[in-house]
């Protein structure tokens, strides 16, 4: 696949609570049938490492802002291909997941309803033998509605949730040090699942890159430093031969499935970059993005 690139050096200031950045990016035309050309915020190696505080106004001062370059990728639209798509080939699943639950905001329905939809949908594409959800995060497009809701913001910058050091540690966070050990012994992963939560997604889709077109170099650590804990994610550097997708206009009863850790190193995707953008053919009135993304640990035999 071509890519199209266009750069311009853009530093950015993160604050605590991830407010969105304020780019303007252009209106990118049609690349060709089934393809788009869009902006990505890639993280530019400064050779200090970034460090965020998440929730923490009193340490605010002392962040370390990553700095980003922006670059024109070609995203190709996965939906005439979502049947090729292999959760260990290419990182992710494209899949039809209707569910029952009736409000994503309200904790109890996640928790009696939608996780045990998210451990099946796993299970289906991963093949593990068992699948624990340990998280749910909400994010508006909308800062008002984020207040309202208790959401996070939209994210556009290019990053995978977890790195090498921090996905063990959050596994012995949520299960304990005994229970970690006996799964360090066997293959497992962190897989996510990201839908809309109310109508079409008009404005900020996902972009998600094939992950057998990330090479084994331009993952920059971020700390994402909290309260209660440390937090580690990789954001990632620019590299010509990333393959990008994107699937426009998600409903509510669609799921993107994809892996951010994977422990077995010989998968050919392991990690999977991704980032929310702005899609050239949004509406001028889009409605706010709406999303729900989910975390689990999935566990093999």
């Amino acid at each position: 696949m071509r890519s199209f690139e266009k750069t311009a050096m853009i530093l950015v200031r993160i604050q605590p609570r991830e407010c969105p950045m304020q780019l303007t990016a252009e209106k990118p035309s049609t690349e060709a049938i089934g393809s788009i050309r869009a902006s990505f915020n890639y993280v530019v190696d400064t050779g200090v490492p970034p460090v965020r505080y998440i929730d923490w106004p009193e340490m605010a001062h002392m962040a370390v802002d990553p700095q980003y370059q922006r670059h024109e990728m070609s995203v190709r639209n996965g939906r005439p291909l979502r049947g090729t798509f292999n959760l260990d080939t290419h990182g992710f699943v494209f899949a039809d997941h209707y569910t029952q639950v009736k409000d994503f905001t309200n904790e109890a329905q996640r928790a009696t309803v939608y996780d045990l939809e998210v451990q099946a949908l796993i299970k289906k594409h991963s093949g593990a033998a068992a699948v624990r959800v340990f998280d749910h995060t909400l994010r508006v497009s909308d800062e008002q509605m984020q207040q309202s809701l208790g959401a996070r913001p939209t994210v556009k910058s290019v990053h995978n949730d977890y790195t090498e050091a921090s996905a063990p540690r959050r596994l012995r966070e949520i299960v304990g040090d005994a229970e970690a050990e006996r799964r360090f012994k066997k293959r497992w992963a962190i897989i996510q699942v990201w839908r809309p939560i109310r109508g079409k997604v008009l404005i900020d889709p996902l972009g998600i890159c094939d992950g057998r077109s990330i090479p084994q170099k331009g993952f920059i650590r971020v700390e994402r430093r909290y309260k209660d804990r440390t937090g580690e994610v990789y954001h990632i550097a620019h590299n010509p031969a990333h393959a990008w997708f994107y699937f426009p206009q998600m409903e509510r009863h669609e799921a993107l499935v994809f892996k951010v850790f994977d422990s077995d190193a010989g998968k050919l995707s392991r990690f999977t970059a991704h980032s929310a953008f702005d899609d050239p053919a949004t509406p001028a009135d889009a409605p706010s993005r709406e999303s729900i993304e989910t975390r689990a640990f999935a566990f093999f035999d």
